[in-house]
Parts: C-alpha cells; sequence; structure tokens
C-alpha cells in the first residue's frame, strides 16, 4: 500500500503525478497531479491504492472526496489523440503531466512522478518506478487520472457506440476491433497506433482496388 512517507521527506509541497491512457486505441491521456498540503486524513491513507487495483465504485468514491480534503490541490491535463498522432504517446504523456503541474492552484516545491522519466516541470522532481503503489500523492493522482478519463470515454460511447468505450474505455479489446473492421475509425481513434493504422492502410487498399 503506498505512503507519505516521500512526501514527509521532502518537505515543503509535494505533488504526486501520474498518466493514464497510454495503451488505448482511442481517447486523449490524461494526466492528474495531487497536493496533500496538510496530509491525509488516516481513513482516506486506508482506501488510497493504484487505480488499477481499486473497484470503479471505489475510485469514484475517493476522486468525489478528494477535493474537499483541508489543504489538497488537484491539477488536470490532457494530451489529445492529434497530439498524441503528432509527437507520440510518450512525449505525449509527459506534455499532459505538465499541464496537470501547471494547472495547480499552487505551485509544487517538488513533483513525484510514476515512472522511469521526469518532464520538465520547472522545480525539482524525483521519478518513482511504480509510484502509484509507493506515494500517496501519485496514487490519488491516479484515481483522478483514471476516473476523468472513464468519464471521457463514456460520453464519447454515446456518439460512438459500437466500440464499447463505456466499458473498455478505447482499449483494444476483441469488441473495439471488431468494430474498427465493421464501422471504421473514428476522429478519436489514434491513427498512428498499430490496430487502427492498419485498419487505415486496409481501407486505402480497398479504395484503391
Amino acid at each position: 500500500m503506498p505512503d507519505f512517507r516521500r512526501e514527509q521527506q521532502h518537505g515543503g509541497l509535494v505533488a504526486g503525478v501520474d498518466e493514464v491512457g497510454r495503451g488505448p486505441l482511442a481517447g486523449p491521456v490524461v494526466a492528474a497531479a495531487v497536493v496533500f498540503a496538510c496530509g491525509v486524513p488516516d481513513d482516506l491513507a486506508a482506501i488510497i491504492d493504484d487505480s488499477k487495483k481499486l473497484k470503479p465504485t471505489v475510485r469514484e468514491a475517493i476522486a468525489k472526496r478528494l477535493p474537499h480534503v483541508p489543504g489538497v490541490a488537484i491539477g488536470v491535463g490532457a494530451a489529445s489523440t492529434a497530439e498524441i498522432d503528432r509527437i507520440n504517446i510518450y512525449h505525449a504523456s509527459h506534455l499532459a503531466m505538465q499541464r496537470a503541474v501547471a494547472r495547480l492552484p499552487v505551485r509544487p516545491d517538488h513533483v513525484l512522478v510514476d515512472g522511469n522519466k521526469i518532464p520538465d516541470f520547472g522545480c525539482s522532481a524525483e521519478a518513482i518506478v511504480g509510484g502509484d503503489g509507493v506515494s500517496l500523492s501519485i496514487a490519488a493522482a491516479s484515481i483522478v487520472a483514471k476516473v476523468l478519463r472513464d468519464r471521457i470515454m463514456a460520453r464519447l460511447d454515446v456518439r460512438w457506440p459500437d466500440y464499447g468505450w463505456e466499458k473498455n474505455a478505447g482499449y483494444g479489446t476483441a469488441v473495439h476491433r471488431q468494430a474498427l473492421m465493421q464501422t471504421g475509425v473514428t476522429p478519436h481513434h489514434r491513427k498512428t497506433f498499430g490496430t487502427v493504422r492498419q485498419q487505415l492502410e486496409h481501407l486505402k487498399t480497398e479504395t484503391r482496388a
């Protein structure tokens, strides 16, 4: 379970940052930054974990409570599918994280990032592999980002229901891949990603034929 030791050891305002959505075939990559300026209430700390390990109802409940925690600051950022296709998913993920930190209502003294690479945040930063299982701030950021991205994909699913985005969040499930073949590529698909790119090339070949 994550704890608050990394934040306490550094002192000052420490932001935890994480992103969600590197792997999907569709939708934006979303990042969040969370600062617990007054620490984390014990009952909340007991349930915050890597977002992937939590049930959706638990993630939603935590995300709903976080803005009301004394001293908490939250920033969110995203990179669009167009940006992902233009600068690649690695750089788009860093861009989303930079935007999340920039949109914090306070300027952090230090940033803890989930992963092994550090974007330029304009302050000191530390990369932690598996950080969402180590730092409560990073874990909270992973929850905020996951909940926000899931909501975005659910809204897109209303307009593009064939792909199952409300359930698969844009990942390449069998339902999603089948819809790609039968219905085609939408403006929200990442056209540089293998499965989507192959479908576009297939359509071009059919058109020429």
